[in-house]
């Protein structure tokens, strides 16, 4: 009796590559439900903004921020910085969320991840929205506190600022925190976006009007990550009308940031 071996026409090895690149809303709930088990850094993203907000902001309330009076419906100085509070609150929860492959890393799983057909793209892209989703939280929250502690906005600008500062704040921020988390190993890549939010923060203006700003640090501040954002969110309060380089500095950052990620990601697990 003759024995054929196996051939590789008889044995297929391909792996089928799922549609969309793997990208499905179970493993995007399942990334939801780990960043949420995490109550400490849930209470702290909520929680710092609002306690920032109530110590900067509010002793500024009936102080205006534009030539319209308060009276007239003329923004306070107070909202600038709630909107402000609102978008460092979301990007510091975006860059943590992403930070936290670092720990993944550690534990294996990213290798893990390589061994299925995820595309290492939709890989960034779902960690991505389970940013947005924790930023959103933040957003939320430090609204809800300027708007109980008497903040004064049109519908209009309420919408406006909380959704760009959500929305472009969380999908750049949370990328960073991916990059970082795939190029530095365990806790100290929560450490360095950390410190890295903060320094992005004061040189890009998010703290402080370009406008008091020396010549210099406005020149550096309008390339830096944060600025394109911090202009086109504040906008509605502010009045300046819409310069088409604001959305390209945050586009451009964002595609820095993805691409840097997906990179990393490949880079950290191109053993597997």
């Amino acid at each position: 009796m003759t024995i054929t071996a196996p051939t590789a026409d008889r044995v297929s090895l391909d792996r089928r590559v799922p549609p969309l690149g793997g990208f499905n809303l179970t493993y995007l709930g399942v990334e939801l439900k780990r960043k949420l088990r995490n109550r400490r850094t849930v209470v702290f993203i909520v929680a710092f903004p609002i306690v920032m907000f109530v110590i900067i902001g509010l002793p500024l309330r009936d102080q205006q921020l534009t030539a319209t009076p308060l009276a007239e419906g003329g923004p306070s100085v107070a909202a600038y910085i709630m909107v402000s509070m609102a978008m460092y609150g979301a990007m510091m929860s975006a860059t943590q969320t992403g930070a936290g492959v670092g720990i993944e890393r550690a534990q294996g799983w990213s290798r893990q991840l390589r061994l299925t057909p995820l595309n290492p793209m939709v890989n960034v892209i779902i960690k991505m929205i389970a940013g947005m989703m924790l930023g959103l939280l933040a957003v939320v929250a430090t609204y809800v506190a300027g708007a109980v502690s008497g903040i004064q906005l049109a519908p209009a600008q309420w919408i406006a600022t909380g959704l760009s500062g959500w929305l472009l704040a969380s999908a750049v921020f949370t990328t960073l925190g991916l990059m970082v988390g795939y190029l530095v190993p365990g806790e100290s890549a929560a450490q360095i976006t950390s410190l890295a939010i903060v320094l992005l923060s004061f040189l890009g203006g998010l703290f402080t009007p370009l406008s008091a700003m020396p010549d210099f640090m406005q020149t550096i501040a309008r390339f830096t990550p944060v600025y394109g954002i911090s202009e086109i969110t504040r906008a509605p309060l502010t009045g300046e009308s819409f310069d088409v380089l604001w959305l390209v500095n945050a586009l451009v950052w964002l595609g820095v940031f993805v691409a840097g990620a997906a990179w990393a990601f490949r880079r950290d697990t191109k053993r597997v």
